[in-house]
């Protein structure tokens, strides 16, 4: 299906190739109202509707291992690309990531950071990839305009990204690719808008001169969503060039993003032993003095150079320059009945510098039993400077709030501090680096691929005192705490192919995860845990019948457990968990016009090895189910299209002590899209419904700290047109 799609897009850019000015899209809109003159205009609006398809790349980026095809890799990876983005008009990578059926995503402590739950374990947005990187895309939000594919891959992945800084990504892994110039030329000029009444316009330009390529695109929408009095504003600004000249490929990806959310509905802290009833679907419970600013300058150079036709060398290196701001909120329930509780805020500055480089060397060997070496290194520097200051009043009481009838107050009265809050001096600093070797021996032709690897990982973590010591051992700045820990980690994978279109496969897979940090609601705030090893094992299968792609697979992750105990309110490690499941995926077309992104996950989560009650119970915040399904229907009439999706969650723990549970749900979103022709420019315009009706649920109860609960968003509508120059 992949090669129909390239082809569809060329023919399609060669008919549209460089019209005009913005007159055109003035006469595109008087086209809703005219017919277009006849074939030519025909051919336009059936291509760009083809173009214009979603639709699912199975395979991508495996890191060391390089891009491979879905049925060449011992694990599942998979791609969404920039025509979801388009269509669907997400405001982050987490509505992104809803398309897939074994993700589900949640909120960090307090603030508007979104966390993606895969295989019952968090990836924290600091430890998404961009262009096989770790520590160079936006973390907390990110905006999804500035990516040409997102690339999710299930399982552990330290062997093929290296271990995650952030310490998470232990049940899969997510990598960004930014936009690029494709073999033909493009101006788009998007307009959007998302109810309530947030607006926003992109662009977005790519030319090719000769092997010269360029890509310029940008995105700025603002105003209020549809939960109550939360406002969200987005700016991102995005330059890739690249260079391709015989064995040589040299590219330059350049980005700015700014994110500003003010009033963000907070997670809910439950201190109950009841869960409270879902407010209503689009009422906010945060205060208006609650807000955050994310501000980020990042960029990536990646050289290739093929030094013999089975043999390629590559480099690359990233950066990014981070600063957040805001005021954090969090609602504290402590009558499930009434709804009645406490709210507390936080202002927690952070300014961040991250560093990565990446080199390595990859040789073809042999023709009947093929040899194909990977061997490289990386490294990873992280600096956080930032400080503290909890506004929780005396006795850390708060004040008084309600999450069905919320009232406004002003901000408690500061409990502590740390820091210094005007110019954040350095609190932790980080080094990651490992080296690695593969080797892939393919047999019968490729019908049978081992892979063996094994990455020498170092994790090496500094934390400095944010104040003085009591006892004036130490002063603020200072080195407090150091731990190095290297490990060598190895990779086994199986593939075999009893026909050409069977593909088997089986792995083992070792996962190296910073230690954890204890958060506010621990009385060892602060405190930092040493790294960890945790184990996969996974077999299953993928069959191409066509232009469907089915993939199905049965895991077992094994990680030690780390928790705040509800009596002492000490944080560490405790026990075990193991994560057990099945996951199903399914996509492509049906037939002719008719395609399909769909697929379900089982997920049996257990505690072990606690030595307290919760021996044996499920690990809260994960769903025995999930499924998604996302179908498009190319009517009969010309450049008409249909869409909808279903999103279905099963149950989950709210507490590992399993005394309450939140409902399964599901939701509805429906859309359409029409391509109509001005003159040789094809205007697509898009509408859609999100929650169709309008349900009121607690989509996630998964949490790092404590025991709390994220509501899912209301009903939304979204509409927007683009004009293809």
């Amino acid at each position: 299906m992949k090669n129909d799609f390239e082809v569809t897009r060329t023919s399609v850019s060669a008919a549209l190739r460089q019209r005009g000015s913005l007159t055109v899209l003035a006469a595109a809109l008087c086209a809703i109202a005219s017919p277009a003159a006849a074939q030519d205009s025909k051919e336009i609006v059936v291509t760009a509707q083809r173009v214009n398809a979603t639709h699912v790349e199975n395979g991508g980026s495996a890191g060391v291992l390089g891009n491979k095809a879905a049925e060449d890799l011992p694990f599942n990876l998979r791609s969404y690309d920039e025509t979801l983005i388009l269509n669907q008009q997400p405001r982050s990578l987490g509505e992104v990531l809803e398309n897939d059926p074994t993700i589900r995503t949640s909120y960090g402590y307090g603030n508007a950071s979104e966390n993606f739950i895969i295989r019952g374990f968090p990836l924290f947005g600091d430890d998404v990839g961009l262009n096989g990187l770790y520590g160079i895309a936006p973390r907390q939000l990110i905006a999804p305009e500035l990516f040409q594919s997102v690339q999710v891959l299930n399982g552990a992945s330290a062997f093929v990204n290296g271990a995650a800084p952030g310490g998470s990504g232990l049940g899969g892994s997510v990598n960004l690719v930014l936009k690029r110039a494709g073999a033909q030329p493009l101006t788009r000029v998007t307009g959007g808008y998302t109810s309530d009444s947030h607006f926003g316009g992109s662009f977005d330009v790519a030319r090719r001169y000769g092997d010269f390529g360029v890509r310029i695109n940008g995105n700025y929408q603002d105003g209020e969503v549809s939960i109550d009095r939360e406002d969200r504003m987005t700016q991102v600004l995005g330059a890739g060039f690249d260079w391709s000249h015989g064995p040589l490929r040299i590219s330059l990806d350049l980005a700015y993003q700014k994110v500003g959310v003010d009033g963000l509905r907070p997670k809910v802290n439950l201190y109950t032993t009841d869960v409270p009833k879902v407010p209503k679907a689009s009422a906010n419970y945060a205060q208006d003095y609650n807000y955050t600013r994310l501000r980020d300058l990042f960029g990536v150079f990646n050289a290739e150079y093929d030094f013999a036709p089975n043999a390629t060398l590559w480099a690359k290196a990233g950066a990014r320059d981070g600063r957040e701001r805001g005021n954090y909120g969090t609602v504290n329930v402590t009558d499930a009945a009434t709804g009645d509780g406490y709210t507390t805020s936080a202002s927690t500055p952070l300014d961040q510098n991250n560093e990565a480089v990446e080199v390595g060397a990859r040789v073809k060997l042999g023709t009947e039993v093929t040899n194909e070496i990977s061997l490289g290194a990386n490294a990873n520097w992280q600096e956080f400077r930032t400080a503290y200051d909890f506004f929780w009043g005396a006795d850390f009481a708060g004040k008084p709030t309600n999450i069905y009838e919320t009232p406004q107050s002003t901000v408690a009265s500061s409990s502590f501090a740390g820091g210094d809050l005007d110019n954040p001096f350095p609190i932790t600093r980080n080094r990651l680096w490992s080296v690695f070797a593969a080797d892939t021996v393919g047999f019968w032709d490729g019908r049978v691929m081992v892979t063996g690897g094994l990455r020498l990982q170092s994790i090496d973590v500094k934390s400095y005192a944010y104040n003085d010591a009591f006892d004036g051992s130490y002063s603020a700045g200072n080195l407090t705490s150091r731990y190095r820990k290297d490990e060598i980690t190895p990779v086994v994978g199986l593939v075999v192919k009893p026909i050409e279109s069977i593909s088997l496969y089986a792995n083992r897979i070792e996962a190296l995860q910073q230690g954890p940090t204890a958060g506010a609601d621990a009385l060892n705030v602060g405190e930092v845990f040493a790294p960890y090893v945790s184990t996969q094992y996974e077999f299953g299968g993928k069959v191409q019948f066509g232009p469907m792609f089915v993939g199905l697979s049965f895991y077992q992750i094994k990680k030690p457990n780390a928790f705040t105990d509800p009596d002492t309110r000490i944080f560490g490690l405790n026990g075990e968990q193991r994560n057990r499941g099945v996951e199903f995926t399914l996509n492509g077309e049906i037939v002719h016009g008719l395609r399909l992104i769909s697929g379900f996950a089982v997920t049996d989560a257990k505690l072990n090895k606690t030595g307290d009650a919760t021996e044996g119970n499920d690990a809260k915040g994960v769903p025995d189910w999930t499924a998604n399904a996302n179908l498009e229907w190319d009517t009969p009439l010309d450049g008409f299209t249909l869409t909808g999706r279903v999103t279905y969650t099963g149950k989950q723990w709210v507490d590992n002590a399993n005394t309450m549970r939140l409902s399964d749900w599901a939701v509805f979103n429906l859309g359409a899209r029409y391509v109509m022709a001005a003159g040789e420019v094809p205007v697509t315009m898009r509408v859609g419904v999100d929650n169709v009706a309008d349900k009121r649920y607690w989509a996630s109860a998964y949490d790092s700290f404590g025991t709390a609960l994220l509501q899912g968003a209301p009903r939304t509508y979204k509409a927007s047109i683009s004009a293809d120059f």
